[in-house]
């Protein structure tokens, strides 16, 4: 996978009125997000927003092409739609489409994190839950907001027999993997974080 998309930085550019777009490799492309909220997809050179009201009422007058990717040879559609060329050349429409898209995603992330609790997201059981909350992560948004790296910190603090794998299971709590599933690049980046935290620290990882 390219390391510098030219999509991605396009997108970017364009979609900047948002707010500070990121992206993360993600099955097998990109996930474009404004604050950790993901509201499209950029997948073998083409950009799919989110489904939003704003995208169907636009899909019912020009139909748009949907995300689908393998999931075990099986293919699985996702609520996102390609922009196509024409939409591309509309500045103005691409951008309210965006818009929309990412209020829907926002909207829908807030709803569930009020009413899911921390065991009910992958990976985490109750033991987990418990200990996130003795370190003060108490809520699915507290630990969106502290991302897996300062989350696995905060645990360490106060148990050292903390290691990797808990760190996978918080980051693919978050982003909505199973732990064993996440992108081999993000589970490069959080081990060469996790060595380099250990050495900082100068402690050994108990066998």
């Amino acid at each position: 996978m390219k390391t510098n998309n030219p999509l991605v930085k396009q997108s970017k550019t364009q979609l900047a009125p948002l707010g500070k777009i990121e992206s993360r490799t993600q099955f097998g492309g990109y996930a474009l997000t404004v604050e950790k909220v993901i509201f499209a997809y950029i997948n073998e050179d083409a950009l799919y927003l989110r489904a939003s009201e704003a995208l169907q009422t636009y899909h019912t007058q020009r139909a748009l092409e949907p995300l689908v990717y393998r999931k075990r040879g099986i293919p699985v559609q996702l609520n996102y739609f390609k922009v196509d060329a024409k939409l591309w050349q509309d500045p103005e429409q691409l951008l309210r489409l965006s818009a929309s898209a990412l209020h829907a995603a926002q909207h829908e992330l807030a709803n569930r994190t009020v009413t899911l609790r921390l065991k009910d997201l992958p990976n985490l059981s109750l033991r987990m839950e418990m200990m996130l909350h003795k370190v003060g992560i108490s809520s699915v948004k507290v630990l969106h907001e502290m991302g897996s790296r300062q989350s696995w910190l905060k645990l360490r603090a106060v148990n050292k027999h903390i290691g990797l794998k808990t760190l996978m299971a918080l980051e693919g709590a978050i982003s909505g993997h199973h732990q064993a599933a996440l992108p081999a690049a993000i589970r490069e980046e959080l081990h060469a974080w996790y060595v380099k935290t250990l050495h900082q620290k100068n402690t050994v990882e108990p066998s």
